[in-house]
């Protein structure tokens, strides 16, 4: 086991050749300047000065200062929108895409030039990536086979007095014989203990002889997932790998992942764009946004103390309110429809806002019905969503003199309030509950 480090790592993808977009107009350029540049699908167009910046190769900048350490035996979950740079990330670890600018270390290991197979690294694809030919059984012992890291002492006090290439060559004519009839080298034998140890692991032992088209979508993520723990690396990489599933089996896969993460105590980097997934899997999570990391904590502390306003919206199902309020110091904020006197605890913060326009954020959770009262919100009901536990309330916050400018709002209520749509309610805030956010910069009042 081992943990990772990331040194401001950067990657900008080169120009692309060939014509122009006819969207894009071409700006005339002394020699040596450098061109504009097309983002390739997927990728998000960062301009990035050369000289301060990478200072690499000038194209389009998918990652930028990205610093971070995932300790030994750490689950650390990759979150964010799609095109921010999470899976980009995962292969420049991986060693499937070159570094622009930064290093890399796995354990105590600089791996920048290291090729894939060097650096003790199993990744698990979105798309499971299984072999179609080949069985389970196969697909697991495959990596094994071409990169050995088993007990060699163990192999080499049971090896055969015959020359290593004939072993190799009975072992390979006889693989496709049954199980009694097949030559086992002192190597094989090793190989299939590895595998059917990880298949028990999995609960796969009975679908070992299948070919992956009689397999499910739950059982090829297994078998992908035997397959990486088959070689015992130092990390586990895993890009989306529940994407494919339905819902009951995400959550029964994802339980999975985390106990077998836990047992076997290897260092893993997990890719989702699911912001549940990254709350109840990670030990902590890194939130990533536009090619850079925007917050890394511990779950309930993303939750409760974001960064910023992006962390603050992304991170919460549904996501966090935002109104638009003014401050009057020392402790009053406004809005046309209700005021809200603050905590004592917010008069040092707020003390340079004064006459300043900011956010309030709240979560759905933290607004509840209450009385008329100038300290509470007047909304209609617009959406009611009874889920049977819970019953979220979409609400419209109105404008005064201006009907046409609504502000949506989001609300949980106890499941047992009947509530219908087009009825008028007031709001309660809980004003411990509240997060405030700069205008101009997104980032959080602390």
């Amino acid at each position: 086991m081992a943990q990772v480090v990331l040194e401001n790592v950067y990657k900008s993808f080169p120009h692309r050749t060939g014509k122009a977009s006819a969207s894009v107009k071409p700006k005339q350029h002394t020699p040596g300047a450098i061109a504009p540049t097309i983002a390739p699908a997927g990728a998000t167009a960062l301009v990035v000065d050369p000289d301060t910046e990478t200072g690499a190769n000038h194209g389009v900048s998918v990652l930028r200062r990205i610093n971070l350490t995932i300790h030994d035996g750490e689950f650390m979950v990759l979150v964010g929108p799609s095109g921010c740079g999470k899976s980009t990330l995962l292969r420049l670890i991986a060693g499937l895409e070159t570094l622009t600018g930064g290093n890399i270390h796995v354990g105590d290991r600089l791996v920048n030039d290291l090729p894939p197979k060097a650096r003790d690294i199993a990744m698990v694809f979105q798309s499971y990536a299984l072999y179609p030919h080949m069985t389970v059984y196969e697909n697991l012992a495959f990596g094994l086979r071409r990169t050995w890291a088993g007990n060699e002492a163990e192999a080499k006090s049971a090896k055969s007095d015959r020359p290593e290439w004939m072993e190799r060559v009975l072992v390979s004519a006889t693989r496709s014989l049954p199980r009694g009839l097949r030559y086992w080298s002192a190597e094989e034998k090793l190989i299939d203990r590895r595998v059917r140890t990880v298949a028990q692991m999995l609960q796969i032992e009975p679908l070992l002889d299948r070919l992956p088209k009689q397999l499910s979508g739950g059982q090829k993520q297994r078998v992908a997932l035997g397959r990486a723990m088959a070689r015992n690396p130092q990390v586990f990489l895993m890009d989306e790998p529940l994407s494919n599933l339905d819902a009951k089996l995400r959550t029964e896969t994802r339980s999975q992942i985390v106990n077998l993460q836990r047992k076997l105590g290897t260092t893993t980097i997990y890719v989702t764009h699911d912001q549940t997934e990254a709350m109840t899997m990670g030990d902590r999570i890194a939130v990533m946004n536009a090619g850079q990391i925007q917050q890394v904590a511990r779950p309930l502390e993303l939750y409760n103390h974001p960064a910023n306003r992006f962390v603050a919206e992304f991170i919460g199902s549904p996501p966090m309110n935002f109104i638009p309020v003014q401050v009057k110091a020392p402790l009053l904020i406004q809005h046309p429809q209700f005021r809200l006197t603050l905590p004592h605890d917010w008069e040092t913060r707020l003390r340079r806002y004064d006459g300043r326009s900011i956010t309030l954020g709240i979560r759905p959770e933290h607004l509840s019905v209450s009385l008329p009262a100038p300290k509470n919100i007047p909304v209609r009901v617009d959406r009611v969503e009874a889920l049977g536990s819970e019953t979220y309330l979409t609400v419209s916050l109105m404008t005064p003199n201006r009907p046409a400018e609504t502000l949506p709002l989001q609300v949980r209520v106890e499941p047992d309030r009947p509530v219908t749509v087009g009825e008028e309610l007031w709001l309660a805030i809980a004003p411990d509950k509240i997060h405030l956010f700069d205008n101009s910069t997104g980032e959080a009042i602390v």
